[in-house]
């Protein structure tokens, strides 16, 4: 039987050893990774648990984050675990950066060497315990402005500033996020989790115009949204910056394909959220990175 089109999960997370084997020590080292897995409820992947979900489920490329700890030594550590990811799995891991929130030279020297080692983008960047300002805003746009036009997308947690609470729900309202598209109007972003419902306000022309170069991806919508916000999203932004992102190991691939076969969208449609939109994203040569590995 032939295989259909490629399917892309643009939004996991992987931990190194001793991150998953000793996370109370980490928990106690960086309070927004507290604030996320000091239950031990939640989930930490390893390449092999990723592998499995993916096979279970189809998915033939995922792409790979870490976390942005506040230490930028934890976050080399957790990018070379990426990268040791993407050399044993190069056909089928699409690894980010990950960068502590602060703009400085060892920043910026970390994100030239991750990009030259073959990393696709930056992210998933997050503050979750607590909400942006203006001055997050400007050191993420003097650290990433740089990158405006060289396709590397940034990948940005964001979150619904209503309904109910969960750890790391910070974002009170979703000015900071319409900011940053202001002031980085080059730079391809991709907002997490449907962009905390950014998408909606699209029907504003002025920012309609930011979000140009935005994606949005699915990243935990089960646990969000009822189904029909996949059809609300193609009628406000169109099928083409929709990107698939299970959120994994939070939630099964399988449980978006469920939901996505029941949304009421024509097949075409649904092959471009579970991966054309992100094939043509990666496929995109990157100015660091085109040489390693395969393209998607």
């Amino acid at each position: 039987m032939p295989k259909g089109p490629m399917i892309i999960d643009a939004h996991t997370h992987l931990f190194p050893d001793e991150v998953r084997q000793k996370r109370q020590s980490f928990c106690r080292r960086d309070e927004g990774f507290r604030v996320i897995y000091e239950d031990e409820r939640a989930r930490l992947a390893s390449l092999e648990d990723l592998l499995g979900a993916m096979d279970r489920n189809g998915v033939d490329r995922s792409v790979i984050c870490g976390f942005p700890w506040k230490d930028p030594g934890l976050c080399r550590e957790g990018n070379d675990y990426l990268l040791e990811c993407f050399r044993r799995q190069a056909n089928r891991m699409i690894p980010f950066a990950s960068l502590p929130p602060c703009s400085t030279r060892v920043v910026e020297r970390e994100l030239e060497r991750c990009l030259s080692r073959g990393m696709r983008g930056i992210g998933e960047m997050a503050l979750y315990h607590r909400e942006m300002t203006l001055k997050d805003i400007r050191c993420l746009s003097s650290i990433l402005r740089p990158l405006s036009g060289r396709r590397i997308p940034f990948l940005l947690h964001a979150n619904e500033p209503v309904g109910h609470d969960y750890p790391g729900k910070s974002l009170k309202g979703l000015r900071p996020i319409y900011q940053l598209l202001l002031a980085l109007s080059e730079l391809t972003i991709i907002l997490a989790h449907w962009g905390g419902g950014f998408f909606f306000y699209e029907l504003m022309p002025e920012v309609a115009r930011a979000a140009q170069k935005v994606f949005y991806d699915t990243a935990a919508s089960p646990f969000l949204y009822r189904p029909q916000i996949y059809g609300l999203a193609v009628k406000i932004v169109g099928p083409e910056r929709i990107l698939f992102g299970s959120d994994y190991p939070l939630i099964s691939p399988g449980r978006y394909f469920e939901e996505l076969k029941h949304s009421g969208l024509p097949g075409h449609v649904r092959a471009k959220i579970k991966g054309l939109n992100a094939q043509r994203l990666f496929s995109r040569k990157a100015e660091y990175g085109a040489s390693q590995g395969n393209p998607v």
